[in-house]
């Protein structure tokens, strides 16, 4: 018996995954659910985002936190948000200054129903410009669920001198 309640309490306590209501042909697959997810946070200058697309893809606990190293001393830092306050943060800039960020190559593992995804980026301001900007990796945590998949976290880090994209994440290019 006291194993039967133990049980009941720890599937009681998992998160349930019940998150904003997305468009089923974003979350159908991984490659649409990061479609949608470069597709949302891209746009011209003065284009407002559908952030509530946005929220929809990931868990509601879901994550995003940016990386890097400071050049001169050597520390790192990061930041962890929640997906409204990425938007807070984040949101304003990417519609004034115009954002596009493409996936430029991908490497991916799952076991049952977790899967973790290196996604290679380039970004832009405009998206005709020649050349990015910014590359980076984008280390994105996947859910299937029953019938849809969840982004659970994105961190990400951008190329810089000390650590350019190694071949192995460029996909040819």
């Amino acid at each position: 018996m006291k194993k039967l309640f133990f049980l009941l309490c720890l599937f009681a306590s998992f998160g349930s995954l019940t998150a904003q209501t997305a468009d089923p042909k974003d979350v159908e697959s991984p490659d649409a659910i990061l479609a949608a997810l470069y597709d949302v946070i891209s746009g011209p200058a003065g284009e407002k985002r559908d952030w509530d697309r946005m929220k929809s893809l990931f868990i509601p606990e879901g994550r995003l936190m940016p990386t890097s190293k400071n050049p001169q001393n050597g520390n790192v830092g990061y930041r962890t948000w929640t997906v409204q306050e990425y938007i807070d943060t984040a949101g304003a800039s990417l519609e004034q200054s115009g954002f596009f960020e493409v996936e430029i190559a991908r490497k991916s593992e799952q076991y049952g129903t977790i899967m973790h995804v290196f996604s290679t980026y380039e970004s832009r301001r405009k998206e005709d410009d020649k050349e990015p900007f910014a590359r980076g990796i984008n280390s994105i945590q996947l859910l299937q669920g029953k019938d849809r998949w969840f982004i659970v976290s994105v961190f990400w880090m951008g190329e810089n001198a000390e650590f350019p994209l190694p071949e192995k994440y460029l996909g040819g290019r």
